[in-house]
């Protein structure tokens, strides 16, 4: 098989280094910031307590200090990555819980001091599909005339049976409509996806991957589903165990979804981190590298391509 195209290191999907590096002609780094938010499912507008599967931080373990302002998170953050990478430039990398669930006031308070930042080429907004109200989406539409903006979309699971069973405080309809608020103002999503969900079966999560990649996206994110500590998740599992994805079976289904995902959509992560002192389930995730090599590996020997069973 000829080289994929959407690939500077041979890999057989369409990498976020190749997109960033297409686009940028140079390194690009995102850099994580937690800009106080909470979400609607926490503060109990839909539920209380968030996620069951999200610690304290909102699914922002690794996003800035909360504590700091942004600027110095930025600062910190991306003082440490020049070391590696000293012409580098970033990507401001709204994390931590739910970026679009405020006033309008306070978007624009979060968001405009890094729309002219030299270093700063873009703006990347994680937020839920329930918080994407016309004003904010028309909002988000005028900041994507100002700068790069890539707003990313948590969506877990296509199927509202464990969306309800994972206190996700939406359904699949409601994702499927922030998605067309966002594609008929030409913003960059991208969506976020989570494979061993509680009881969901093989056939399940590939069913996920390929209806969201049928969908008007540019980008997705793969994790592999993370049991940390003091998480209502790690409760239930204590209280009545439920099957957990295998190394094995989580290098397989990732295999398989990415040939039913078009090859143009962007390939961001395929796999997560999570805080090593905290996490409880999967230990096999510890070892990153190694599964993505072994992606690299499997999809060689089946000569599976991103996008090859479409």
């Amino acid at each position: 098989m000829k080289q994929f195209p959407y690939s500077l290191d041979n890999k057989r999907y369409h990498t976020y280094n190749y997109f960033l590096k297409n686009k940028y002609k140079k390194k690009i780094a995102k850099v994580s910031l937690n800009a106080g938010f909470t979400c609607p499912n926490r503060d109990g507008t839909c539920g209380i307590g968030g996620c069951i599967f999200c610690s304290d931080s909102g699914s922002g373990d690794f996003a800035g200090n909360v504590y700091d302002n942004l600027q110095k998170q930025f600062h910190d953050v991306s003082t440490i990555m020049r070391k590696k990478w000293p012409d580098c430039q970033f990507i401001a990398y709204f994390q931590a819980n739910t970026n679009t669930y405020g006033t309008l006031d306070k978007l624009q308070a979060t968001f405009e001091p890094f729309l002219n930042q030299k270093d700063v080429v873009g703006i990347a907004i994680a937020t839920r599909p329930d918080c994407l109200d016309d004003h904010i989406c028309d909002y988000l539409y005028e900041l994507s005339l100002k700068c790069d903006l890539y707003v990313e979309l948590g969506l877990q699971t296509i199927h509202d049976q464990t969306a309800a069973l994972i206190n996700r405080g939406h359904d699949f309809q409601t994702f499927q409509e922030g998605v067309k608020k966002l594609r008929q103002r030409h913003i960059h999503t991208c969506v976020h996806i989570i494979n061993g969900l509680p009881y969901e079966t093989y056939d399940m999560m590939l069913e996920t991957a390929k209806i969201v990649g049928s969908l008007d996206i540019q980008a997705i994110k793969i994790h592999n589903l993370f049991m940390l500590k003091n998480t209502k998740l790690h409760q239930m599992y204590l209280q009545k165990p439920f099957p957990l994805l295998s190394r094995e079976e989580y290098i397989n289904l990732v295999v398989e979804q990415l040939s039913y995902i078009p090859s143009h959509i962007v390939i961001e992560r395929l796999t997560g981190d999570a805080p090593i002192d905290q996490l409880v389930e999967p230990k096999w995730s510890i070892k990153k590298v190694t599964i993505l090599n072994d992606i690299d590996k499997l999809m060689k020997e089946k000569n599976i391509y991103q996008g090859c069973q479409i």
